[in-house]
């Protein structure tokens, strides 16, 4: 009998040789995550039955990535918390505003989540850790239990496979394949249960780099996965390797591993996509949402926030300007990235064509703290979700795509297919070689 990646992860960390599917176990985490906006919560928690201290601060690491810029008092105010809340505990790996960026991205780009990992995380985007082969599960409020003792229960979660055949055409990208399983499941043209379960990819999957394996891992949560696993390539493998800071052993599934369903997807069939307003899984070709007029465009988040996001949307901005009345916020997913758009010319770029730069983290996709829009207005982004309300007004029509189709509609002032706007071609081919 064979075993899933996930089962293997969960096996070496509950100290047992096997766990499967349905068993509770209480991992011992090789880390653990809690972001901003909870630590206020989880140390009044832990301060009111006079627990002090956290059980393994080495392990810990702190994240501001959701208020990087304060826009209100009250931010101000749980920023400073937070930075003695992080001096109390004796957390050393504390990135303030500042010193890292997304906590769904930076800790794989500098090597702190690695290929084989497990770690609980407040926030449910932990699932990019898939992105490396690691496995990141949220808990919520539980996060102070976790500070506490160090652990909390879990249950094994099932595992779904997705086998993805073919290659993608021009023009389409790792989120359009997101938006696309969001709407085949919604419309039951796949029968299949993300909830609390583990989305594994298998196939073709050479062709996808590090920036768009985080785009691959995106989509699931929004459909309740517990965890989403791309198992590593040779080329993930060798920047790891390059960029580790501790020992780590991949894993793989067996091929005789028990799943609870398996699919596939020919990925040549697949056209850009665009998620109308109030769900992801309302998604449709770009060709049944082409021409709606947008006011306000978006690109980052922890689903399109990386280095080759960003190269992505340069080759589409690149000797252009942005149509009168929109309003483009690029927001990179790390400081390293922020650092590398000034390096590498993609900021003159970015600012010859209008578009506004903003701190590493979450952007406008932390409930719009910053870059919301107004009433009535429209928006196309790379956003995580696009839930009524998520900008902001209740009105406002929120659309989602990649970030070729975001790049492209924001020049346009409407929403645009991609495959339609002829993108600079060395910055294009760079996107290959973004993480090597």
């Amino acid at each position: 009998m064979g075993f899933t990646a996930i089962e293997k992860v969960l096996a070496r960390t509950s100290g047992r040789e096997h766990v499967q599917a349905g068993d509770i176990v209480y991992p011992d985490p090789d880390m653990v995550m809690i972001h901003d906006g909870l630590v206020r919560e989880a140390k009044g928690e832990l301060d009111a039955i006079g627990i002090k201290q956290v059980a393994a601060p080495k392990k810990v690491m702190m994240v501001s990535d959701h208020d990087v810029l304060y826009g209100s008092d009250r931010a101000a105010e749980r920023g400073a918390f937070n930075r003695k809340a992080a001096a109390q505990w004796g957390i050393e790996a504390f990135y303030d505003a500042g010193r890292g960026g997304h906590g769904h991205i930076f800790p794989m780009e500098q090597g702190s989540v690695l290929p084989g990992m497990f770690y609980f995380d407040n926030d449910t985007h932990a699932t990019n850790a898939g992105a490396v082969g690691a496995f990141g599960l949220r808990v919520g409020n539980e996060i102070s239990r976790v500070l506490a003792t160090g652990t909390t229960w879990v249950e094994v979660p099932k595992t779904v496979q997705l086998e993805l055949n073919g290659k993608l055409p021009d023009g389409v990208q790792a989120r359009d394949v997101g938006f696309y399983l969001a709407r085949q499941v919604k419309f039951g043209k796949v029968s299949v249960d993300l909830d609390y379960r583990v989305l594994e990819y298998a196939g073709d999957l050479d062709q996808f780099g590090l920036g768009a394996r985080v785009a691959l891992c995106s989509t699931p949560t929004e459909m309740r996965a517990a965890g989403v696993f791309v198992p590593p390539s040779a080329a993930v493998l060798k920047y790891c390797n390059e960029h580790a800071k501790r020992a780590f052993t991949p894993v793989f599934s067996d091929t005789d591993a028990t799943y609870e369903a398996r699919f596939s997807f020919d990925l040549s069939a697949i056209a850009p996509q665009v998620s109308l307003p109030g769900n992801v899984g309302n998604a449709v070709d770009v060709g049944e949402a082409t021409g709606t007029a947008i006011d306000h465009a978006f690109i980052g988040s922890c689903g399109s926030g990386m280095y080759e996001d960003l190269l992505c949307a340069a080759s589409f901005l690149k000797g252009r300007r942005i149509a009168s009345g929109v309003r483009l916020f690029i927001v990179p997913g790390s400081e390293r990235s922020t650092r590398r758009i000034v390096e590498e010319g993609l900021m003159q770029i970015f600012l010859d064509a209008g578009a506004m730069l903003l701190p590493a983290g979450c952007g406008p996709c932390n409930d719009a703290v910053v870059g919301p829009v107004a009433r009535g207005e429209v928006s196309l982004s790379t956003a995580t979700n696009n839930n009524h309300g998520r900008f902001g007004p209740l009105d406002a029509r929120l659309f989602l795509g990649s970030p070729a189709t975001v790049a492209a509609s924001a020049l346009t002032g409407k929403i645009t297919d991609p495959r339609t706007m002829p993108a600079d071609a060395a910055l294009r081919d760079r996107m290959e070689s973004a993480y090597v």
